[in-house]
C-alpha cells in the first residue's frame, strides 16, 4: 500500500468528485480511479459508492478515512524529523496553510501581529481553495490552518484529533461602484435585475453567498454577469462598475472608504462568519508551540 493512495482517498472525501479529486492530485481521472480501485484491492472491500456523477465512501472506506487522517500527517512528521527539518527545537520555520483571500486579509493582519512578537520565526505561507488548503494540512504539509468557519461551509475536522481558535470575524457585504454623487451605483430595486459577479462554484465563499440568498425571503432580483474563482479578481471588477459582488469587509474596506465602492441594500443580506485557526493535538516543533501560543496564550 502507499501513501499517495490514502491520500487520494482524503481528497475524494472533500470533493465527492472522481474528476476533480483527480485534478486536485494532479493526475489522469483513469489514473485517479486505477489508484482507487488499488487501494479497494488492498483494503479487501468497496470503498466508494457511485451515485451518477458523485462518489460517497461506504462505511469501510469511512473507517480507512479515519485512519488516514491520522497515518498521513503522522508520516509527513516523521519523515520531517528524521530528516532534522522537523525535530523538536530545531525548526525555525512554521507552515501556515490558508486560502488566497484570507492570506491578503485576515492573515496578512495577524501576521503583522505575531511577528512582533515571535521575532526569529519565518512564516511560510501557502494558499489555495479551501479544499486544497485542507487537503494539505491534513497530510501534514503544513503546521497550522488559517481556515473561514460558517455552518454552511463548515471543514470535518475530528475534535480528537484537532484544536480550533476563532482569531477574526469578517463578513460577506454586496458592494458596487459609487457613481459622481458618491453613492452606489447599483440598486436592488432594477425590475430588469441588479447585474452579479458571482464566486464559481468551487469556493467556499461562492457557496456561502449562493445558500444565504436562496434562503433570504427578501433576496434580490440579479441577472449573473461574472462567474469567477477570485475574490481579488471580483474587487477588481466591482471597481470598474461591472456589477455587485459579496466580498468580505476586510477586502472591500479600504475602497469603500475611500469612497470607490459602497454597499449595496440592507444589512440584511450582509453574511458573517469567522476565520479559525486550526492545529493538530499532537506536540508540534519548538516554534510552532511558540506560534501556537499567540493562539491560545491558556
Amino acid at each position: 500500500m502507499q501513501t499517495k493512495w490514502l491520500e487520494d482517498l482524503i481528497a475524494l472525501s472533500h470533493t465527492q468528485s472522481l474528476s476533480r479529486a483527480a485534478e486536485q492530485r494532479h493526475v489522469t481521472h483513469p489514473a485517479f480511479g486505477r489508484r482507487i480501485r488499488a487501494l479497494e484491492v488492498w483494503a479487501g472491500a468497496p470503498l466508494i459508492e457511485r451515485r451518477g456523477a458523485s462518489v460517497k465512501l461506504t462505511p469501510q472506506g469511512e473507517k480507512l478515512l479515519g485512519l488516514a487522517l491520522q497515518i498521513v500527517p503522522a508520516m509527513a512528521q516523521a519523515r520531517g524529523e528524521i530528516g532534522g527539518k522537523g525535530a523538536p527545537g530545531l525548526a525555525t520555520k512554521v507552515t501556515l496553510a490558508t486560502g488566497r483571500t484570507l492570506a491578503r486579509t485576515v492573515a496578512a493582519d495577524w501576521l503583522a501581529r505575531v511577528q512582533r512578537q515571535r521575532k526569529g520565526v519565518c512564516v511560510v505561507v501557502r494558499t489555495g481553495s479551501m479544499a486544497e488548503t485542507l487537503q494539505r494540512f491534513e497530510r501534514g504539509e503544513a503546521d497550522f490552518m488559517l481556515t473561514y468557519h460558517h455552518p454552511q461551509i463548515a471543514v470535518r475536522l475530528s475534535s480528537h484529533q484537532y484544536l480550533q481558535r476563532k482569531v477574526a470575524t469578517d463578513r460577506l457585504v454586496p458592494v458596487g461602484k459609487v457613481n459622481a454623487q458618491g453613492q452606489a451605483s447599483f440598486s436592488f430595486d432594477t425590475a430588469e435585475g441588479t447585474p452579479y459577479l458571482a464566486y464559481a462554484e468551487t469556493l467556499a465563499l461562492g457557496r456561502l453567498v449562493r445558500d444565504h440568498l436562496s434562503n433570504h425571503a427578501k433576496a434580490p432580483r440579479m441577472r449573473e454577469t461574472m462567474d469567477c474563482d477570485s475574490a481579488d479578481a471580483l474587487l477588481e471588477y466591482a471597481l470598474k462598475g461591472l456589477g455587485v459582488a459579496w466580498l468580505p469587509w476586510s477586502l472591500a474596506a479600504g475602497a469603500c472608504k475611500a469612497r470607490q465602492l459602497a454597499p449595496v441594500g440592507s444589512k440584511a443580506l450582509e453574511i458573517g462568519f469567522e476565520v479559525r485557526m486550526v492545529r493538530a493535538k499532537r506536540r508540534l516543533s519548538a516554534a510552532a508551540e511558540s506560534f501556537w501560543q499567540t493562539v491560545d496564550p491558556g
